[in-house]
């Protein structure tokens, strides 16, 4: 299997060179897990993006290196770790002028020295929510056709569609055809209840609705000629916007879909079982405009030839909004390690932001507190959260059994201890040390004074 997947990285390579300086469309849709047909997900329909996974190459194994948004997009612009450069705190630094570190810069810098025409939105979102002063990325435009006769380009869309909105019950009534509850299939870690499965399915008519976007986009591409020499990647911007999924490490928070898709690439229909980290799609976009990867850069390009398999992956959590909390993963070929710093703040704790925006927390508090959850719903409604996670992802991919205080498992854990320990060391990780307490005060003071009030009076969930 190994030397197949290189001979596909080689054909990939010599296919992408062989391309007159490629064009490289990068669409993030946000807060989507691997809820795709072509991922195995049932009640959904996404013949666009299954088309596209038939078409070219279906990551399977796709991880970012935060579960929020704002530090997973930190860490992509630029193909390094957001915990080497200060960039780990949930939307810090975006108005106090913090730059990036020396010799950092995004990958945007290099494509338009390079001669790439740089556009963000392309008529679908702009968003790029990165924790420095983004006035060191200069975008060339707001769609291609601003650039000149012949020049390629790199586009950055965001399909805002699938992050939690009002809009949510208006695209499931526009829907043709939305989502059937009794056609869905309930995570495990959910309980199954109408209120529930009606969520879950009106989350899916939204990524039907990101799916039909993405063929928009597609079918632009082919009326103006350039989808023969274009690079098209698909990818979520973190994990699903649900209980155990976005802002934590679990599978449901980092786990992405991934699919890369160029007509000249000869991989069609292959599945890549590698591990691959957000940050190397960074460094595999240069890779494809012939720009060579930065030594500094931690992303490394995956499509490559010269590419070493990964051993590992890793992803951490900071603060989130006004919720402090430090986490820490790697994740194996077969195992994970999770290494909560702050267990007295329990996955189920209340945050403004969340009480907003996902209706079905005070059901599942409801339910919990009526003894209507098994004992891994349980698990993650508990006051505090373990220390330590450990996760057979090949006998258990749901995650639903710890087994970190199992002793059969002493040397394993033992094991990821000490990789997680030497990545902190080597990529510096700044979540060792405490956030300046004036990057957050002013903006987070009203905030947090709500939550102990709300704690005072019982009215919060935790």
């Amino acid at each position: 299997m190994r030397r197949w997947f290189l001979f596909l990285c080689l054909a990939f390579e010599l296919s992408a060179t062989s391309i007159a300086r490629p064009n490289i469309v990068w669409i993030m849709a946000e807060d989507i897990g691997c809820d795709l047909a072509c991922y195995g997900a049932k009640g959904v329909q996404t013949p666009v993006l299954d088309r596209l996974a038939s078409d070219g190459l279906k990551l399977n194994r796709l991880y970012c290196t935060s579960p929020i948004c704002s530090t997973n997009r930190t860490a992509m612009i630029t193909g390094m770790y957001q915990t080497s450069i200060n960039g780990h705190h949930h939307r810090s630094h975006r108005t106090d002028g913090f730059r990036l570190p020396d010799p950092v810069k995004p990958i945007t810098s290099y494509l338009q020295k390079a001669g790439y025409f740089c556009a963000l939105g392309c008529g679908y979102g702009p968003k790029t929510d990165f924790n420095f002063d983004s006035s060191e990325i200069v975008w060339d435009g707001k769609d291609w056709s601003e650039r000149a006769q012949g020049q390629p380009f790199f586009a950055q869309i965001q399909l805002r569609v699938t992050h939690r909105g009002n809009w949510w019950e208006r695209i499931r009534s526009e829907s043709d055809d939305p989502v059937k509850t009794e056609e869905i299939e309930l995570p495990v870690f959910l309980p199954d209840h109408a209120e529930i499965r009606k969520d879950w399915a009106m989350y899916l008519d939204q990524v039907e609705r990101a799916d039909a976007q993405v063929g928009e986009i597609l079918t632009r591409l082919k009326n103006e000629g350039i989808l023969e020499n274009t690079i098209v990647v698909f990818i979520g911007d973190n994990g699903r916007c649900f209980h155990r999924g976005k802002g934590f490490l679990y599978e449901d928070g980092i786990k992405v879909p991934g699919i890369v898709y160029g007509t000249s690439i000869p991989v069609a229909g292959t599945d890549c079982d590698r591990l691959v980290s957000t940050i190397d799609l960074s460094a595999q976009i240069l890779n494809w405009a012939g720009v060579p990867v930065p030594e500094h850069m931690q992303g490394r390009p995956f499509l490559s030839i010269e590419a070493v398999d990964r051993g590992y992956v890793f992803a951490a959590r900071d603060r989130w909004d006004e919720v402090y909390d430090k986490s820490r993963t790697v994740v194996g070929k077969r195992f994970k390690y999770i290494r909560n710093d702050m267990p007295e703040v329990p996955v189920f704790t209340f945050q403004q932001y969340l009480e907003k925006v996902r209706p079905i927390r005070s059901v599942l508090w409801k339910l919990y507190q009526e003894g209507k959850m098994d004992a891994f719903q349980r698990y993650y409604m508990a006051p505090k959260k373990p220390a330590e996670e450990l996760f057979d992802l090949l006998n258990d991919p749901m995650e639903t059994q710890n087994l970190a205080e199992d002793e059969a498992f002493s040397d394993e854990i033992n094991r990821l201890r000490e990789v997680l320990k030497l990545w902190e060391v080597a990529t510096n990780d700044m979540g060792r040390y405490p956030e300046h307490p004036t990057a957050i005060e002013d903006e987070w003071k009203e905030k947090i004074e709500v939550r102990k009030q709300k704690l005072k009076s019982g009215r919060a969930v935790q």
